[in-house]
């Protein structure tokens, strides 16, 4: 521990630094003992009262103790504000203005551990803001040239393979402090290594840390005891985390020069994984056939297919397979062929990690603006079928999120077909994904539905062929529609919030912004256009599901 303190105070320049300085070699650090931690980047001098607007974090403050000649109340109104701006202390001349400093002042120090250093005899300040100044400025070069070794050693290893460890144990040895690979994928690593009860305690505490994975993209310190710090740096990939390098610290704070390093080492690795996803994806090309096989049922053998998509140990009855359809809306003459090339390459990319990070064993197959996916989850207990589910609807929460923030919120469709228990058979699966994308695009309240098991009703309109659908509709609702045309009453629209409210004159006029006068004179027109029993049950039924159909098929159909 000692040797990491070491290190690290060596990496920042802190009071404790200063007051080893030869110009400081008769000072006293009379309160505040428990700051010597606090980092110096620059020496200011300064003796008006009002110092707030002329301090800046970190400052170390060079005075006479003028403002402390007004009265104790003042003085105490000073040291707060160069307290409250986080400066990293003070230093008060004897002699030339002031001969005592009040106990109220040591105390305030003390208690937010707030160096105050005192020299008991003149000395000129500008002979030390020169010589800490030089220092500082020497010191930031030499960093400089750190920072700079170690991002050229990082980009070797990176030209020189995909290997993960190799970059996180040259940030160990720059840091000298203990690594800590946090992965969504896999399990934990340490450089160097640690013993398996210290794993054990680190993995909880961060796993408790992290109840979400992707919940910070930022860098954080966590405390994990009185003496110990672990310092958390999110690797990000089209926008998503995936990862984190943790850092652990004996120190209360973090030093410029260690944020840089977890920073270089954090894109490093970023760019290792885009790397390792896009090689992936150029094996995992050849995969295509497979789902083109199953679309097209040409695979017989249900071990044969398993053993194709790769699963361990085929069984016929340990996984559960989904088929399902990712739409993106492409805008061709705006974007052009090479830009929505450009665009499809990273969106595989983006979703091979996302089903990676989810831990879904998946092919998948591009076409044009279509990707189909196959996903398969191994069966562990009755609630296999919703933990399947819910890793799609994470998938898509992180597709979404980066088609708008990096692509402009392009917009895209999501349909996914029921689980099946055999892979020969999701070729169901991707019909039924194609129907919920029909439903999606076509009736507004169902924009966001992703599973064919959720859009009800929709199932069995889907089914029937669209001449028949289209004469269902135009026999129950023709004549409304065709007046609606001539007349723009909206007619289909009161009928279709009037079934919705359940009769309810008042909730149906709410519902569509009009006064009930104006509801009462459309009921009216629609009890001439469809019969005075349009609400009776069987009727209703009917007039029901036309209007779902009407939606369905669109205004146009």
């Amino acid at each position: 521990m000692e040797e990491l303190i070491r290190m690290a105070e060596e990496m920042s320049f802190c009071v404790r630094d200063v007051m080893n300085r030869p110009l400081f070699q008769r000072a006293k650090l009379i309160a505040g003992r428990s700051g010597g931690y606090r980092e110096v980047r620059w020496v200011h001098i300064l003796e008006i009262t009002h110092a707030a607007p002329y301090v800046s974090k970190n400052d170390l403050i060079l005075t006479t103790g003028l403002w402390l000649k007004r009265s104790v109340h003042s003085g105490l109104d000073y040291m707060r504000q160069i307290i409250d701006h986080e400066t990293a202390g003070l230093c008060i001349e004897f002699g030339t203005t002031i001969d005592e400093i009040p106990g109220e002042i040591i105390r305030l120090c003390d208690d937010h551990d707030f160096p105050l250093i005192l020299f008991r005899q003149p000395v000129r300040f500008e002979e030390i803001t020169q010589d800490i100044h030089s220092f500082l400025i020497n010191r930031h070069f030499g960093l400089m040239k750190k920072l700079e070794e170690f991002s050229q050693k990082q980009q070797q290893l990176i030209l020189q393979s995909t290997d993960i460890p190799a970059i996180l144990r040259l940030l160990q040895s720059y840091t000298e402090g203990q690594i800590v690979y946090l992965s969504s994928i896999k399990s934990n690593k340490f450089y160097p290594s640690v013993k398996k009860e210290t794993a054990e305690a680190i993995n909880r505490f961060c796993n408790n840390k992290l109840k979400n994975f992707d919940q910070f993209n930022e860098t954080q310190v966590w405390k994990m005891d009185d003496t110990t710090s672990i310092v958390v740096q999110p690797v990000i990939c089209f926008g998503q985390v995936f990862s984190y390098i943790g850092l652990m610290i004996q120190l209360p704070h973090l030093t410029e020069y260690t944020k840089l390093l977890l920073d270089y080492a954090s894109k490093a690795v970023a760019t290792v994984l885009l790397r390792t996803q896009f090689l992936e994806e150029k094996i995992l090309r050849n995969q295509n056939e497979l789902i083109q096989d199953i679309l097209s049922q040409q695979i017989d053998s249900e071990e044969q297919a398993q053993m194709r998509m790769g699963l361990p140990s085929p069984d016929e009855s340990r996984y559960l397979f989904i088929g399902g359809i990712i739409e993106f809306e492409h805008n061709v003459f705006e974007d052009g062929p090479e830009r929505m090339e450009t665009m499809n390459q990273d969106l595989s990319v983006l979703i091979r990690s996302l089903l990676n990070r989810f831990q879904m064993h998946h092919l998948m197959m591009m076409k044009n603006n279509q990707f189909y996916l196959l996903c398969a989850k191994e069966k562990v207990s009755g609630e296999s079928t919703e933990s399947l589910k819910q890793s799609i609807l994470n998938m898509i929460s992180g597709l979404r999120k980066f088609a708008e923030e990096a692509l402009g919120g392009l917009n895209f469709h999501v349909g996914f077909g029921k689980t099946r228990n055999q892979l020969v058979e999701t070729w169901k699966s991707f019909k039924e994904a194609y129907q919920v994308i029909e439903v999606s695009q076509t009736v507004p309240a169902m924009k966001h539905c992703c599973f064919y098991d959720k859009i009800g009703i929709y199932q069995l309109l889907e089914a029937v062929p669209e001449p028949l659908l289209n004469s269902f509709v135009n026999d129950h609702l023709g004549a409304l529609i065709s007046y609606d045309v001539l007349h723009h009453l909206n007619l289909i629209g009161t009928l279709d919030v009037y079934f919705k409210c359940m009769g309810s004159k008042g909730e149906t006029a709410k519902e569509l912004f009009i006064h009930r006068q104006t509801l009462y004179n459309r009921l009216e027109k629609i009890s001439d256009i469809l019969g005075e029993d349009f609400f009776e049950p069987q009727k209703r039924y009917c007039l029901e599901m036309a209007l779902l159909g009407y939606e369905l098929l669109g205004e146009n159909g």
